[in-house]
């Protein structure tokens, strides 16, 4: 009996890539000129065309041997081997701690003061003619 996983599932890899872009079906379906449930069968389907894979490749922005040699595992080791300082992987995975909104609103509360402030200033140069 043997367990051997298919790894070269051209489909799967696709939907990867897709993914990982942050690209979703409908809108390589829009860039290929096709509809988002022939996407579905292409990210279903084992092997692929060349002209095919081409196509789809210019569509996610990779080459075709990108998406023939693409492996989670290679994805993970550049990310890795890129962030050798974990302080730096923080610095890019930071989320602020503080609600941007919230600043908005102080930003125009200051303003508002200080045309206020420069209100009660020229009022008060007025009176002193």
């Amino acid at each position: 009996m043997t367990t051997d996983t298919k790894t070269n599932h051209i489909g799967r890899k696709i939907a990867r890539i897709r993914e990982l872009r942050g690209m979703k079906q409908e809108t390589l379906a829009e860039e290929l000129g096709i509809s988002q449930q022939s996407v579905s069968s292409l990210e279903k389907s084992e092997t692929l065309e060349d002209k095919k894979l081409e196509e789809i490749a210019k569509a996610l922005g990779v080459t075709k041997e990108g998406i023939e040699n693409f492996s989670e595992e290679s994805v993970l080791n550049i990310i890795s081997n890129s962030f050798h300082d974990q302080s730096a992987l923080n610095a890019i995975l930071h989320q602020p701690t503080f609600n941007p909104i919230d600043k908005v609103v102080e930003l125009y509360e200051r303003l508002v003061q200080a045309e206020k402030d420069k209100v009660s200033y020229l009022e008060e140069l007025l009176k002193k003619k």
